[in-house]
C-alpha cells in the first residue's frame, strides 16, 4: 500500500510545521480529509489555536473550533506523521541577502523526529537549489537516515495570498514536484485531496523552486514600474490612477497599480533569486532596479507628506499627522516588513510624530517588532494632516464625514490617500489639498 493510500485511509498521518499564515490554512483544509499534525515553535500560538482562535484571521475562529488538527509545540509528535510540509517563512537580512535560518531551524526538527518511509515536502520560498542543497544534508544528519533510501523529499511552493478569501489553497493550481517519478506522484495525489483546481507536476524540484521565486519576482518589477509612473507624472501634474484606468481598456494592458510593496513575498523573494543569480556570476539589473525603486517608495510618500503640509502653508516640525493602517497590505493583520514604518522613519527624520491607528492590525506584533502602539482610530482628531495608508475595507467605507472629524476646524485638509480608494474630485471640491499616488 502506497503511502498515500496509508494517509488516506488515516493509517499514517501528515504533519504541517509552521502553522502562520500559509501552513495554518494548509493543516485545516487536509484536516477535513485526512488526520493532521499542526507543530509550532511558537506554544503561546498553540495555545491560541486550541482554545478556538484564528490570530491571523486567514480561516476564521469558527473553522479553528472545529478542525481536527492535532495542534502542538512538541516536536516528538511529529514522529506520528510520514508526510511533512514545511512552511516556515525565509526573510532577508538587512543586507537584502537571505536568512534560511527558519528553514535550516525547521529542518532541524523535523529531521530529529523523522522516520523511515516519510516524505518531506517544502513550501518556503528559496531561491533554486535550497531544498537539496541545504534542506536534504540537515535532514539526513539529523536522522541518521538517508535521501533517497530512507525517506524522500519534494517542494511544493505556497500560492495563498493572506487576507484573500477568493484565491485559497482550494482553488490554485498547485505545483508539485518531487526528486523522483515516485516521490512526485505520491506528493501530487497527497495535495490532489484538497487542491480543487488541481496540480501542476513540475519537472524537478529546481525548477519548482524557480517557478514560485520568479512569481513574485514579476510582480515586484511590475509594481515598480507602476511606482515609477507615479513619480514621473506627480511631477506633471498628471493624476497616475486616471491614466492607468484610460490604459486599461486596452486588452493587453496589464492592471497594475502604485504602492508600497511590503510584507514577507514580493518584497523579498527577488532577494532570493538575485543572490543566487550573484553566485553563478551574474548580476541582476532589471530585478533589483525595481526592487531599489519599491523600497524608496515609504521615504517618497512621507517626502510628500511634508510638501503637501508647507503647500497648505503648515508648520512641518511637530506637525499633527495621522497614519491609518500598518499592515503590509489590506484586511490582513500582518505587520511583517511593512513599508508603512518607512514612511513613519522618514517622517521622524522632519521632526513629525505621526499618529497610527490600524483596527486590523496584530497590536502586539507592531508593538514587538516596531516599537508602534496604535490608537483608537475614534480619538484621532484635530490633525493636519490624514495618510491613508492602507485599502482596508474599513477606510473603505468611510464618509467625508468621517474623514472630516480627523482634520482640525480651521485651515487646509492635507490628505493622502495612498492607494487612491477614495473620489479625488469630491474631496479637492470640498477645499481638501488631495494626493495620492
Amino acid at each position: 500500500m502506497s503511502l498515500y493510500e496509508k494517509i488516506l485511509n488515516k493509517e499514517e498521518s501528515i504533519s504541517l510545521v509552521g502553522l502562520g499564515y500559509v501552513g495554518m490554512p494548509i493543516a485545516v483544509a487536509f484536516a477535513k480529509k485526512v488526520n493532521v499534525i499542526g507543530y509550532d515553535l511558537n506554544a503561546k500560538k498553540i495555545e491560541l489555536y486550541k482554545s478556538g482562535i484564528d490570530p491571523t484571521n486567514e480561516v476564521g475562529n469558527e473553522a479553528i473550533k472545529n478542525t481536527t488538527v492535532e495542534f502542538t509545540s512538541d516536536e516528538t509528535k511529529l514522529r506520528n506523521a510520514k508526510f511533512h510540509i514545511v512552511a516556515v517563512p525565509t526573510p532577508v537580512y538587512d543586507d537584502h541577502t537571505p536568512d534560511l535560518s527558519p528553514v535550516e531551524g525547521a529542518s532541524r526538527i523535523v529531521g530529529r523526529n523523522l522516520t523511515k518511509g516519510s516524505i518531506v515536502v517544502f513550501e518556503s520560498t528559496v531561491y533554486p537549489g535550497v531544498t537539496e542543497e541545504i534542506c536534504v544534508p540537515i535532514l539526513e544528519k539529523e536522522s541518521g537516515l538517508k535521501c533517497g533510501v530512507d525517506f524522500k523529499v519534494g517542494y511544493s511552493p505556497e500560492r495563498i495570498n493572506p487576507g484573500d478569501k477568493v484565491h485559497r489553497l482550494e482553488t490554485i493550481v498547485k505545483i508539485v514536484s518531487g526528486m523522483d517519478e515516485e516521490s512526485l506522484d505520491e506528493i501530487a495525489k497527497v495535495y490532489g485531496l484538497v487542491v480543487e483546481a488541481g496540480v501542476h507536476r513540475a519537472s524537478c524540484i529546481k525548477v519548482a523552486e524557480a517557478a514560485k521565486v520568479i512569481e513574485n519576482s514579476q510582480r515586484d518589477i511590475n509594481i515598480a514600474f507602476m511606482n515609477e509612473l507615479s513619480i514621473i507624472f506627480n511631477k506633471l501634474g498628471i493624476d497616475t490612477k486616471s491614466v492607468l484606468e484610460a490604459a486599461g481598456t486596452k486588452w493587453n494592458f496589464l492592471k497594475f497599480y502604485p504602492g508600497l510593496v511590503g510584507g514577507h513575498c514580493i518584497g523579498v523573494d527577488p532577494y532570493y533569486l538575485t543572490y543566487k543569480a550573484e553566485q553563478v556570476g551574474y548580476h541582476s539589473q532589471v530585478i533589483l532596479s525595481g526592487r531599489r525603486i519599491n523600497d524608496d517608495m515609504g521615504k517618497y510618500v512621507a517626502e510628500n507628506v511634508v510638501k503637501s503640509l508647507i503647500k497648505a502653508d503648515k508648520t512641518v516640525k511637530n506637525a499633527r499627522v495621522a497614519i491609518l493602517g500598518f499592515t503590509f497590505k489590506e484586511n490582513c493583520p500582518d505587520t511583517r516588513n511593512t513599508k508603512i514604518f518607512d514612511i513613519v522613519k522618514e517622517l521622524r527624520e522632519y521632526g513629525i510624530e505621526p499618529t497610527i491607528a490600524d483596527p486590523i492590525a496584530d497590536a502586539e506584533e507592531a508593538k514587538h517588532l516596531y516599537g508602534i502602539e496604535f490608537v483608537d482610530m475614534d480619538t484621532i482628531s484635530g490633525m493636519d494632516a490624514v495618510v491613508l495608508a492602507v485599502s482596508h475595507e474599513a477606510f473603505a467605507n468611510f464618509s467625508m464625514q468621517r474623514i472630516d472629524e480627523f482634520f482640525e476646524e480651521e485651515g487646509k485638509k492635507v490628505l493622502l490617500d495612498i492607494k487612491g480608494i477614495l473620489n479625488r474630485k469630491e474631496y479637492e471640491a470640498e477645499g481638501y489639498l488631495y494626493w495620492r499616488l
